[in-house]
């Protein structure tokens, strides 16, 4: 079970390492999940006492006021022999066996993170003891409690220090070690105020009673070692620190531990108690608790680092890739993105996402409405007729049939097709570039790149307009290739008319009778009619070929061409993501390593289990 400890001893590293240490994150945090033990106390109660006892070594920094200003996580390691040494996680490769030169680097680092000054700080120090006088065991040694602010120090380090330590022994995985002296009112305790509040039920709470041999003659502490004043799920403990004489000589904590025993040994008050007293005691009480809780919090902490790194990768992919720092890289990546998007165009107009049904739109209604509103037989009116026939004749009337005259008025009524011609034209180019607008919002991986997004865009819009200028132009020349030619075969089936259709006597504005007019009218129309049927069907495959087809084909061939003679700077300018989202995906993709090696790691224990 040594693991398990040596496990959330791990974890809790690469947690600080992540500067995931309990604070509020947007990000998912392994640390509030891990079983700890917090161990709380008010200033002078003997806490940095019972932790040198627990772990045999003088290592803590001591002087009045506040001494413990950061959170000081201390995992002691059992090994089977060789010398005792420390290692701090701020100084990876160094190790200290002088415990002296310890408790000085406490100090420093503190300062390091909070200043020369009395305020505090929530970041942890992460400081490892290894030795085969401690047991397997990690306890996070908070500031001291107080109730006054003393020069130097804000008026709110009172309240700063209480929120302080409620954010840590709140949480419902964390184990309450609260210190408190016999030599006063346990009912002015402010561990156990603070712990009561926190766990009213006291069932994570251990009691430790400190400064027994120093109560005043004639009264004891029986009573609260055997839960009577105040009752908890788990039995007090007492212990006997060294005293400030033995401090100032150094007395060894081996020699310490074994007066510890002998007072609790030979005290008759508390002589049926001395089996369960003392810092020997607390320490293995301690570690073995801390197995219990964390073997039963594994499935627990199993299916929150699953559904945590499922959270995680989501959110990588939603942020997409990060930048490739070599030119090779950048045009391939741009390049990618550009074919994303041009897949994402492409389904749009071939049905696989909605919109390119539009484009039939126009073809089904709007073109033929638009035809439909040239009304012709106004165009053909028998005084437009008269004129165009006259007019063409000049000054010798035409002898069989006014051959010009028809082609006037078949040129003159297919030119107004041009019209609804070019505004089909426009109407599918619109279309097409509420597509390429639509593409670009649902391509997820130009939203990282505002620059790249402008550009595709841009690039998309100019080969839409090259395109459109030139179905135009193609349009436009199949109505005027039906202007230039007239189909003979539709005039040779028309039924011939024996009636003169002139009297040359008659003045030149009424050479003609309304009669023949009237057929010339009626036969114009029905070939416009016959032509404008066939442009119905023509006219929307010069569209799709000239713009649908050539947007489907290359739309971005131009932009690609441009793409290959930028060098790595040019390409590093389209690639411009937001440094915050950078930043944040460097930070995911470190949480992500820390719960696949945390998922790692305790699957292993569960197996080995």
């Amino acid at each position: 079970m040594e693991n398990l400890i040596a496990l959330v001893n791990k974890l809790q590293r690469a947690c600080t390492a992540l500067g995931d240490h309990g604070e509020e994150s947007a990000l998912p945090t392994l640390w509030d999940s891990l079983p700890s033990i917090a161990v709380v106390g008010g200033q002078s109660s003997g806490k940095s006492s019972v932790l040198e006892s627990i772990v045999g070594k003088d290592f803590l920094p001591r002087g009045s006021g506040i001494v413990t200003r950061r959170p000081l996580v201390l995992q002691l390691h059992r090994i089977d022999e060789g010398r005792e040494y420390a290692e701090f996680m701020h100084l990876p490769r160094k190790r200290f066996t002088d415990f002296a030169a310890v408790r000085k680097e406490i100090a420093d680092e503190t300062d390091r993170e909070t200043g020369r000054s009395k305020q505090i700080s929530s970041v942890p120090i992460y400081l490892s003891i290894y030795s085969p006088n401690v047991v397997n065991l990690t306890l996070i040694d908070l500031p001291g409690l107080t109730k006054v602010a003393v020069e130097g120090q804000p008026d709110s380090i009172v309240e700063d220090i209480e929120n302080m330590v409620r954010s840590y022994i709140e949480k419902p995985n964390c184990i309450i070690l609260a210190i408190s002296p016999a030599n006063q009112d346990l009912a002015t305790s402010d561990a156990i105020k603070i712990s009561r509040e926190v766990d009213p039920k006291g069932e994570r709470t251990f009691g430790v009673l400190t400064k027994i041999d120093l109560m005043d003659k004639g009264t004891d502490a029986v009573d609260i070692l055997e839960g009577k004043s105040y009752k908890l799920q788990f039995p007090w403990i007492g212990v006997v620190n060294r005293s400030q004489a033995d401090i100032n000589k150094n007395t060894d904590m081996i020699a310490a531990r074994r007066r510890e025993r002998e007072y609790f040994s030979n005290t008759p008050e508390y002589k049926h108690l001395s089996h369960r007293m003392g810092s020997e005691y607390l320490g293995k009480v301690l570690s073995r608790h801390l197995e219990q809780v964390i073997k039963s919090r594994i499935p627990g902490l199993q299916s929150l680092i699953n559904k945590t790194i499922i959270e995680l990768e989501t959110e990588l992919s939603r942020l997409g890739r990060p930048v490739a720092t070599d030119a090779g890289g950048k045009l391939y990546m741009i390049m990618e993105i550009c074919r994303i998007f041009d897949g994402i165009f492409k389904e749009h107009l071939d049905g696989i996402r909605p919109g390119g049904d539009k484009i039939y739109s126009v073809f089904d209604n709007q073109l033929p409405a638009a035809l439909k509103r040239l009304q012709f037989d106004k165009h053909l009116s028998m005084e437009n007729v008269r004129k165009l026939i006259t007019e063409a004749d000049g000054y010798q009337p035409h002898l069989i049939a006014p051959e010009q005259g028809y082609r006037r008025l078949i040129e003159s009524t297919l030119v107004t097709i041009k019209g609804p011609a070019e505004a089909a034209v426009d109407a599918v180019h619109a279309i097409l570039k509420e597509l390429v607008h639509k593409s670009i919002n649902e391509t997820m991986e130009l939203r990282q790149y505002p620059t790249l997004r402008v550009e595709v865009g841009n690039a998309a819009g100019e080969s839409l307009d090259r395109m459109k200028e030139e179905s135009k132009k193609a349009t436009l020349q199949l109505v005027e290739m039906e202007s230039s030619y007239l189909t003979v075969d539709f005039f040779r089936k028309l039924p011939q008319d024996v009636e003169k259709g002139g009297n040359p006597t008659h003045s030149i504005f009424d050479r003609y009778n309304d009669s023949y007019l009237r057929r010339i009218g009626t036969t114009v129309l029905s070939y416009v009619n016959m032509v404008c049927g066939s442009l119905r069907n023509s006219i929307p495959k010069s569209i799709v070929y000239c713009q649908v087809r050539e947007a489907k084909r290359s739309l971005l061939d131009h932009f690609f061409t441009e793409l290959g003679s930028k060098e790595a700077k040019q390409l590093g300018s389209l690639l411009d993501e937001d440094p915050a989202i950078m930043q944040r995906r460097i930070n995911l993709a470190k949480r992500l390593e820390l719960y696949r090696s945390a998922q790692t790691e305790i699957d292993n224990v569960a197996w080995a289990k």
